[in-house]
């Protein structure tokens, strides 16, 4: 099953919000924010809004009378997540949505990346029963034995609203007034706001105009492409040199971060790149020389979620910061904003 971008949702008319936000999220006394918003967030009638979660995508599929779950890289992550089985009672379906982990009452990417790669059984049964995740629903892609990708999305919609869903799974809310959502998603600390147009379809594959997203801060996956080792004689790794491949496939020079590398992470880091150590510089342009001194190159195969805050004329991410290895998706294109 390959994935859509685009999707479209009914709405809550007429509520705050803030008081819509699924259950143990945090609310806080937070002042209604004016109703101002990016650029890109498009308006009107045709458009709902979704808190974007700051989690990993996944597909539940019973269709074969078990419970599995399938990541973007449609590997199957079933065995991570032991406190999704409820999801077993729904009968002959796939739903999309987003694995998420709460700390500190706000959806922690960070937090999550322990779980993400887990496979043994045991160690994810004590990982769940400590912090369990929740998996945010957020549209149908086939229900009761029948394809609904042709269907629009408020159709869909209504067909997620009859389910019954079980314990750690909950439905993304939706609202009708995305400026709104978007000055209360930035004071809670929430990733961002995706628009969806209600009339779109499930198209697998490719993206769409007709899902519009609009993250406070920008993630990304990169490849790590060298690292380099703590300034202060430690040995440690300090920091990591990404790139992302072009339209044309050459490797390009995201930048270096040393921001979220640190104690066992960074050790864990380390670990996994000496195994594919090189002796020259695989981007296909020439590293700044404050960036390359001291480098350690290593093959672009290891990937890595990095959160930004922009990038520069020259393509640069400006304020990196590392938050872990990703092996459920592949890195994103250097053209990718």
């Amino acid at each position: 099953m390959r994935w859509s971008e685009p999707t479209a949702c009914t709405q809550n008319q007429g509520r705050d919000p803030r008081d819509l936000l699924p259950a143990g999220w945090t609310r806080g006394a937070h002042a209604r924010h004016p109703p101002t918003g990016p650029t890109e967030l498009p308006r009107g009638s045709q458009w709902s809004y979704e808190v974007k979660w700051d989690g990993v995508r996944a597909l539940a599929d019973t269709t074969t009378g078990v419970l599995r779950l399938w990541s973007r890289q449609e590997r199957e992550i079933t065995v991570a997540y032991p406190e999704l089985a409820g999801l077993a009672a729904i009968d002959d379906v796939i739903l999309d949505g987003e694995i998420v982990l709460l700390a500190d009452g706000i959806p922690s990417f960070t937090a999550l990346a322990e779980r993400m790669h887990v496979r043994d059984s045991r160690r994810a049964a004590a990982l769940a029963a400590r912090q369990p995740v929740t998996f945010m629903v957020f549209d149908v892609v086939r229900t009761d034995g029948v394809d609904v990708t042709g269907s629009t999305y408020d159709e869909r919609r209504a067909l997620l609203e009859r389910l019954t869903l079980p314990e750690n799974v909950q439905r993304s809310p939706v609202y009708p007034d995305g400026q709104d959502l978007w000055g209360v998603t930035r004071q809670l600390g929430l990733e961002g706001v995706v628009a969806k147009k209600r009339t779109s379809m499930y198209h697998p594959g490719r993206r769409s105009e007709e899902w519009v997203k609009a993250p406070h801060r920008r993630t990304r996956a990169a490849l790590v492409c060298g690292w380099r080792v703590e300034t202060n004689g430690s040995g440690r790794l300090g920091a990591v040199l990404f790139g992302a491949r072009d339209a044309n496939g050459a490797l390009r020079f995201l930048g270096r971060a040393g921001s979220g590398l640190s104690g066992p992470k960074a050790a864990r880091m380390r670990e996994l790149l000496v195994e594919h150590a090189r002796t020259d510089s695989p981007f296909d342009e020439e590293v700044p020389a404050l960036d390359a001194r001291g480098t350690h190159w290593v093959d672009p195969v290891v990937v890595v979620d990095t959160l930004y805050l922009a990038r520069n004329p020259t393509g640069r991410l400006r304020q990196p910061v590392v938050r872990g290895v990703r092996t459920d998706t592949d890195a994103d294109p250097w053209e990718q904003p």
